[in-house]
């Protein structure tokens, strides 16, 4: 097959030579472009509803590609260094899954550290994998899990020889990386896969002066979210391979679960998303840098706020650290970072992307102007001189180390009694429990309810964080095993 070029979108073209075509729908989807649902149309407008259609043979089809899917998904894999890149439209939640089932079977072992997405323990409960925690060492002052050190990943690698891969946050949520590049080798050396979340590393892919990113380390898979930082539609997103990878058996696993019905929107802007980056993502992520950088300083003369970045480094659990990610430490200005959240909200009409009990992110990416960056820093300077106050009483620990007494899978599948929250003291947790965003569990199936942990819990809700995961919306009860 000729070798295309980067300045090719093969999805968006063969998109744009079918609208022109005027072919009559006698196919799904029953919208029939737009007639069928003209509130959508007029919402949408008419030229996103006329995109939105059916696998057919001159657009190809996302479970078996051969055509312009299959053109895109090389030049994806090109434009990351990566050895085959699939299209994923279940988000980056369905690329994570796809790799940890790819990787690990029911009994095996994977060593990852707690502080994974739950997209993470939702594949072990669809795989029966046995988890291998590497506890993360946590900022006193900030309050956040820190990466993985090398020494931990070794000690587990050691302890757990019979573990089929290793999984890597790069980065966390809040920016931090760890010695991935030691950690490939470490797991390559043992016989076991490395994996990577990159959900927020898309950027490391195509600018200077950022972390190294999963493929150039090495790592034999990476879900990455291209519409965090990438600019693609949200729920599109990719999941690149190495060279030692079966592309033909992730390509099954993925379609387990991910849908026959692809969606052509978000395809094609994957397509158009790589193409940008592939062209321009250094010019373009340079300016976001920039922005970043501009946004820390100011934020820290404002005082009490701690907009933190690489001086946070330490070599190893912070071995470095994503500068894009304009994480703010709130605590001393005596809020919980989920009140400066709210607060820039209903009081500013400034939506960041979460608050946690310590912290805030603003997500800054390819979209994002100065003038923005001034709005922020001004409102949080209001934020402090209205709101602000002494921070005694504010819990300052963001990360509790769990106590895992049976598998994830077991635990979500076994019989199961529902307590009130306060009784569940000492038992095992069935189900999950997590702030979101970001999505980190404070409980997963399998582990045990602590009296540390259902003061957290209390604590959060009464900060008013999200809480999700139990089948108690109000989340005053907890479903915990029969007799254990």
């Amino acid at each position: 097959m000729e070798k295309l070029s980067q300045t090719r979108a093969p999805i968006y073209e063969a998109l744009e030579a079918f609208r022109k075509q005027r072919v009559v729908p006698f196919d799904v989807p029953g919208h029939k472009r737009g007639r069928g649902n003209p509130e959508l149309a007029e919402l949408l407008g008419e030229k996103c509803v006329g995109m939105d259609v059916n696998s057919m043979k001159p657009l190809d089809n996302l479970c078996h590609p051969i055509s312009v899917i299959r053109e895109a998904e090389e030049l994806a894999a090109e434009a990351f260094g990566a050895a085959h890149a699939f299209l994923m439209v279940g988000g980056t939640t369905s690329a994570v899954q796809s790799m940890v089932l790819s990787t690990v079977k029911r009994g095996e072992k994977i060593i990852l550290p707690r502080n994974v997405h739950r997209s993470v323990m939702g594949a072990m409960v669809l795989c029966g994998a046995i988890p291998v925690y590497v506890n993360p060492e946590c900022d006193d002052r900030l309050g956040i899990p820190l990466g993985m050190s090398v020494k931990a990943v070794e000690k587990a690698i050691l302890e757990n020889p019979d573990a089929k891969a290793v999984l890597v946050n790069n980065p966390t949520y809040y920016g931090i990386c760890s010695d991935l590049r030691s950690i490939v080798a470490l797991a390559h050396a043992h016989g076991m896969l490395c994996l990577a979340d990159e959900a927020h590393g898309t950027h490391f892919y195509f600018g200077d002066n950022l972390p190294v990113s999963a493929m150039a380390c090495g790592a034999d898979m990476a879900a990455v979210s291209m519409h965090k930082s990438g600019g693609s539609l949200t729920q599109s997103s990719l999941l690149l391979t190495g060279p030692e990878v079966h592309e033909g058996y992730v390509r099954q696993i993925i379609n387990l679960t991910q849908t026959t019905s692809g969606s052509y929107l978000l395809l094609s802007s994957l397509d158009i998303s790589r193409r940008n980056l592939a062209l321009r993502g250094k010019e373009i992520f340079e300016k976001v840098i920039r922005m970043a950088e501009y946004a820390r300083e100011e934020i820290n003369q404002i005082g009490g706020y701690y907009a933190y970045g690489k001086e946070i480094c330490n070599g190893d659990s912070i071995y470095d650290f994503d500068i894009t990610k304009l994480s703010v430490h709130t605590r001393e200005i005596g809020l919980a970072g989920i009140e400066v959240y709210d607060l820039l909200r209903d009081e500013y009409d400034i939506q960041i992307e979460f608050g946690d009990l310590g912290n805030i992110l603003a997500y800054l990416s390819i979209g994002d102007r100065p003038r923005d960056i001034e709005r922020l820093v001004s409102a949080l300077s209001e934020v402090r001189r209205r709101f602000g106050g002494p921070s005694v009483g504010l819990l300052s620990q963001e990360y509790i180390e769990p106590k895992v007494i049976v598998s994830p899978q077991t635990a979500f599948y076994a019989e199961k009694e529902s307590l009130p929250l306060k009784e569940s003291a000492g038992r095992v947790c069935s189900e999950f429990v997590m702030c979101y965003p970001p999505g980190i569990p404070i409980l997963a199936p399998g582990e045990k309810i602590t009296e540390e942990i259902l003061g957290y819990i209390v604590y959060a809700k009464d900060k008013g964080c999200s809480m999700t995961g139990p089948e108690d919306p109000d989340i005053e009860r907890l479903n915990v095993l029969k007799g254990v």
